[in-house]
């Protein structure tokens, strides 16, 4: 056997069978340290755990570290063992819900914050978590987010807790249906951002997507580089130059050095200042952020640039001026592509709207750059539903706009939600009395946990996409969040000083029979199978082969 503390042993045990029942008896002190029949401790176990799942080190780091404290381990082990913690682990949680509920209780109840998060044609890994206490609930891998598989979870989430306070979630049709089913005459709510995201949408994808077009058919990004590329060498073969140009824009003033070098750096710096958008994005990403929109406006600024510089005549050799004039023509197709301008003239009204629109539902506004960790400005909830009173009804007198198909939309989607957008608080019974609780006006609780999730299994994989991990991970992997929150490891530790201590009390035979269960759940397709629904002609040859 193997433990952090003592490192690899030979462990013989004494095994006690007696009374008429023939009861057996094994060593307490060793199933201490090991489950039974298990080559490493508990102790390996929880600190490969946390390593995998809360450190996010990758299974190659793990065995570095084990390595270097007596214990070799490989890599194939260290993933088993990682499931296993999972497993030890949410067995533990659903042995604690009594306990969860009544600390829950305690603040009043909870609110059921529900999201779920997949990679392309993965599983989706779907969450219920408490928005007061900050506790994840319970956790299920669905096909899809269809409403007939999210009301069996729903439903076991409410016989485990009973009914909550109150519902927020996106505004997933599947979801809302399920909803509608479990938990029927419950507060129930939209996510701010979701529904301003959605709305966004609508209002821009046509228009967005022929912007993005008409500059992929221009190749104009491409032309550019190969713009700068060809000045890099020029600009790189003065490196003070670059200094000079600084302290000249900073001053308003023209170094005498420069006037030589200064059509090559300008051209150079001004094909870079198109590309750099970055500085007028929130980070919330479409639709609130519209950088191809951007682009085309530097695009247009840069041509008025080259334009002037032209008219001006403020260099005479022709050589000299030949970085920035061979701008001109690429950049004159797109101010002169009339599908473009009329495009871009549309987003910027209907940008102008739909700022409004997040001003007065007080999140997402634009400048704060507080991005996708927005939970919205502390606003009293009846100011802000006035606001949209008054912003709906501006819309609605603009004859000219509430007449296009879009504004028509935005005003349904607003009408049809109004009831699920405007949360008021909400008075509770506590054994401490009435108290009122304010459901959130987001769901980035669960956003901010699925990102973090992401972000620690890329680094942790070095991979972008992350269909396989979702793929392979046990469902209840999110439960790791909890183990960041003091008081709800006091409820879960039970009176135990630590996990390998919890762990100790579970029996191992439930855990195995846990990781098969979930093993059952993964689909899996034989090496030989893969082999035959790889071949590209297979219809062909079955048909050949079943002729009679």
């Amino acid at each position: 056997m193997v433990t952090l503390d003592i490192g690899p042993f030979h462990a013989v045990e004494t095994i006690l069978v007696r009374g008429a029942g023939n009861r057996v008896y094994h060593s307490q002190q060793l199933r201490c340290l090991t489950p039974q029949r298990c080559t490493y401790g508990y102790d390996i176990l929880v600190y490969v755990g946390n390593g995998l799942f809360r450190h996010n080190y990758s299974e190659g780091q793990l065995i570095e570290k084990l390595a270097r404290r007596n214990v070799s381990i490989s890599q194939r082990e260290i993933g088993f063992l990682g499931k296993k913690f999972i497993a030890y682990l949410a067995i533990a949680h659903r042995q604690s819900r009594q306990q969860l509920k009544a600390h829950m209780a305690l603040r009043g109840g909870y609110i059921l914050h529900m999201d779920g998060t997949c990679e392309g044609d993965s599983p989706h890994l779907f969450t219920g978590i408490d928005g007061i206490a900050q506790i994840v609930l319970d956790n299920i891998k669905l096909s899809s987010e269809k409403a007939e598989l999210i009301i069996p979870f729903l439903r076991q989430i409410k016989r485990q807790y009973g009914d909550p306070i109150a519902l927020v979630h996106d505004m997933g049709q599947g979801i809302l249906s399920a909803v509608k089913t479990v938990f029927n005459g419950i507060p129930d709510f939209i996510c701010h951002f979701h529904f301003l995201r959605d709305i966004g949408k609508d209002l821009f994808e046509t228009d967005y997507s022929k912007i993005r077009t008409r500059l992929t058919k221009h190749k104009i990004r491409a032309v550019l580089r190969q713009k700068a590329k060809a000045l890099e060498k020029i600009v790189n073969d003065d490196p003070k130059a670059i200094g000079q140009l600084f302290y000249s824009l900073d001053k308003g003033q023209m170094e005498p050095s420069l006037l030589a070098s200064m059509p090559a750096m300008a051209a150079y710096a001004m094909i870079h200042w198109a590309f750099d958008t970055s500085d007028q994005l929130d980070g919330y990403g479409f639709p609130f952020d519209c950088p191809h929109l951007i682009f085309y406006q530097r695009l247009k600024s840069l041509h008025v640039f080259v334009t002037q510089y032209n008219a001006s005549g403020s260099c005479r050799s022709v050589a000299n001026r030949r970085a920035l004039l061979s701008l001109w023509r690429p950049l004159t197709k797109i101010v002169e592509d009339q599908q473009l301008n009329r495009a871009a003239s549309h987003m910027k009204e209907k940008m102008d709207n739909f700022k409004k629109l997040r001003q007065a539902l007080a999140i997402a506004i634009p400048g704060d750059k507080k991005a996708l960790n927005d939970d919205g400005l502390q606003a009293d909830i009846k100011s802000i539903e006035e606001k949209v009173i008054t912003f709906r009804e501006e819309i609605m007198a603009d004859k000219t706009l509430c007449q296009k198909d879009e504004y028509k939309k935005m005003i349904e989607q607003i009408d049809k939600y109004w009831e699920k957008l405007f949360a008021d608080p909400i008075t509770v019974n506590t054994p401490n009395g009435e108290t009122i609780i304010q459901p959130q006006r987001t769901n980035n609780i669960l956003e901010r946990f699925f990102r973090d999730f992401k972000r620690g299994n890329r680094k942790k994989s070095g991979t972008i996409s992350l269909n396989r991990t979702i793929r392979s991970i046990l469902s209840d992997v999110p439960l790791v969040k909890n183990l960041d929150n003091p008081e709800y490891m006091k409820i879960l530790l039970d009176g135990c000083n630590t996990l390998e201590e919890r762990f100790e009390k579970i029996d191992s035979s439930i855990v195995l029979e846990r990781l098969k269960l979930e093993q059952s759940k993964t689909e899996r397709i034989s090496p030989d199978m893969k082999k035959i629904v790889r071949f590209p002609d297979l219809p062909e040859r079955m048909i050949a082969l079943m002729a009679p």
